[in-house]
């Protein structure tokens, strides 16, 4: 593309922020579930046990004759359903593998893998039947819960931490002792379409809300941070003491960490004697956490990131919502980047610009999977694709970037992948697709663009409005796809079936081009095709040799609606509707053609065309 049609795409327009909006609330029912826990991690061997008392509330119209527990660590084991997994998979994860591509999990040895056990259970104090089938556990009501009843589950549990590979594990390679998430028998979630007890081969989680409370007895030289509020800070320490308090000498080996975490739907802690731990307030908002290791490589970076962190909170609070809770850690651990409930696990080893950048991902997170909490396994692409569109708009405010288009990146990656004939559709299971690489891509750029292309389509504005309204109906509902649809054709008045049908359930291209451009009499006739199966309204602009401009646009009829100008102090035309059975489509523009200098389809690249190279007429 020439630097002169390059000029021409100059017309984005930034992402607006107003203030909040709300309808009524949809009535959705959804299980409800209390975990009491008291855990001893022997930080010699990284095995543990624990005693789980669960309070479990049946808000379903059904009876329930049977649960699930998820059992996540006995996926660190070889010959595990993810170890399978990853050696048969094309692109296996780099994280997961050797140097050679073989599994780092089929080397483990006994006392490397991890592996999660339920010892005894019952139910309302009866035995019941229980059996493990890799990470899931099968049980069989001693009595069926019936609609609208309460059942309490006790349970004796025993794990081991494995080596860290994936998310969850100790020692990971920058050194942090203990990872902790994933490591608890955990409620697998029934809601409208029933059970969702997937084995756990590689992707995401879904969970169940409750309040937990946690009892966590650990060597005393480790700092812990995680989920939820510190009940004892003034016994433990560890820089979560009262400002002044004298903490007075335990004995033993052990302390034990009391927390508690109300409506959250996960609970992850980590742990290590060489943290670091910092506080910041964030203003009219929630304390921040910062635990990191003492490390002269990092320290500088780390202390940088905790302003950051506060921007990014109170930019995530004012675009989508308000963060719900009192605090939120940043710790480092894991493998590279991931959320719970009211924290995150960073690898922290990273220059500045990336240590702040997976920040910012993960925290967007918090809104997008632990307060609105869709199925990632069903629709992945609503949690990471949001939380990658709103944490580049974040980022691109916090590190003052002066990129013209944040999403520039995020739509190339997407036509690497609609052209490379590997696509599968956004419905896709999360464990079913055919590369990690088609997976990436659909549920992060393409889920990024299902937003940006909807503003093109709705309206910047409209889109904002949108995503706070969206939060604000289903926040602690667990939407799916037609929720975020539907608020958005009642913000903006444009029926968008087509949009959500054809983006997310197909792997239909978008590809619309200038087919010919002529003159008749004074006037100048254009011809449009579209090529791609995917419908769009068109925006047109129009560059006139005298450096004037104007736009027109072309409503899709399907929308029976438009969209207001986007462009402020361009003359805008709106023409004829497009039916997209049409595979060509006539309008003309009111002044002689030798007076254009270049005609542009969607000059805010918003779009996501496949096929930029048509788009584009200019005079000769």
């Amino acid at each position: 593309m020439t630097q002169m049609t390059k000029s021409f795409f100059t017309f984005f327009t930034a992402l607006l922020s107003i203030g909040l909006f709300a309808q009524g609330n949809t009535n959705y029912w959804q299980q409800h579930v209390d975990y009491t826990m008291a855990v001893d991690m022997d930080v010699d061997n990284f095995q543990y046990t624990g005693t789980q008392t669960l309070v479990y509330t049946n808000n379903s119209p059904d009876e329930l004759k049977r649960v699930y527990f998820h059992l996540y660590f006995n996926a660190f084991q070889p010959g595990s359903e993810m170890d399978i997994r990853l050696q048969n998979i094309a692109d296996p994860d780099g994280r997961m593998t050797t140097a050679d591509k073989k599994s780092r999990i089929a080397t483990l040895t006994e006392s490397e893998m991890g592996y999660l056990h339920a010892t005894s259970l019952t139910q309302d104090g009866n035995q019941v039947s229980f059996s493990e089938e890799g990470t899931v556990l099968v049980v069989d009501l001693a009595t069926p819960i019936p609609a609208g009843a309460k059942s309490t589950f006790k349970m004796e549990f025993k794990g081991q931490v494995p080596l860290q590979i994936r998310r969850s594990g100790r020692n990971n390679e920058e050194g942090v002792a203990l990872s902790m998430s994933q490591w608890y028998p955990k409620l697998a979630e029934y809601d409208f379409e029933g059970w969702h007890a997937d084995p756990y081969i590689a992707r995401e989680f879904q969970g169940v809300w409750g309040d937990f409370d946690v009892k966590l007895t650990i060597d005393k030289d480790y700092t812990v941070g995680g989920t939820g509020y510190l009940q004892n800070a003034d016994e433990i320490g560890h820089g979560y003491e009262t400002p002044g308090t004298k903490i007075k000498k335990q004995k033993g080996k052990t302390l034990t960490w009391h927390f508690k975490a109300p409506m959250v739907h996960d609970f992850m802690w980590a742990a290590d004697p060489d943290y670091i731990h910092d506080i910041q307030q964030v203003p009219n908002g929630p304390v921040l956490h910062f635990l990191y290791k003492d490390d002269p490589k990092i320290l500088e970076n780390w202390k940088k990131l905790q302003p950051k962190t506060i921007e990014a909170m109170e930019f995530f609070s004012k675009n989508i919502g308000k963060y719900p809770y009192d605090q939120y850690s940043v710790i480092q651990g894991g493998d590279g980047g991931m959320e719970y409930a009211m924290s995150t696990l960073i690898t922290g080893n990273r220059k500045f610009g990336s240590l702040v950048g997976v920040m910012a991902h993960e925290l967007a997170h918090s809104w997008f999977q632990h307060i609105l909490a869709t199925n990632e396994s069903k629709h992945e692409w609503m949690d990471e694709g949001f939380t990658s569109f709103i944490s580049k708009l974040c980022m691109t405010e916090i590190m003052d970037s002066d990129k013209e288009n944040p999403f520039e990146s995020t739509y190339k990656g997407y036509r690497n992948l609609a052209l490379s004939g590997k696509e599968q559709p956004q419905t896709t299971h999360a464990d079913r697709y055919a590369l990690n690489f088609a997976y990436g891509i659909s549920a992060y750029s393409k889920g990024s663009i299902f937003l940006s292309q909807l503003g093109y389509i709705i309206g910047q504005d409209k889109l904002m409005e949108t995503i706070r309204t969206y939060y604000d109906e289903f926040k602690f509902k667990h939407p799916v796809p037609n929720d975020v649809k539907r608020v958005a054709e009642k913000i903006s008045g444009i029926e968008l079936d087509w949009y959500l049908t054809d983006w997310t359930q197909t792997t239909n291209t978008i590809d619309y081009g200038i087919k010919e451009v002529s003159a008749v009499e004074t006037n100048t006739k254009v011809t449009l095709e579209r090529i791609g199966l995917m419908p769009m309204p068109l925006d047109i602009l129009v560059v006139y040799n005298d450096g004037s401009r104007e736009t027109f646009y072309a409503p899709l009829q399907m929308m029976r609606g438009e969209k207001e100008n986007p462009y402020e102090g361009v003359e805008r035309t709106v023409i004829k509707d497009w039916p997209w059975a049409y595979p060509s489509y006539e309008f003309e523009i009111q002044k002689p053609m030798s007076s254009i200098q270049a005609i542009v389809i969607d000059p805010s690249q918003l779009m996501a065309d496949v096929n930029l190279e048509n788009n584009v007429w200019q005079a000769e």
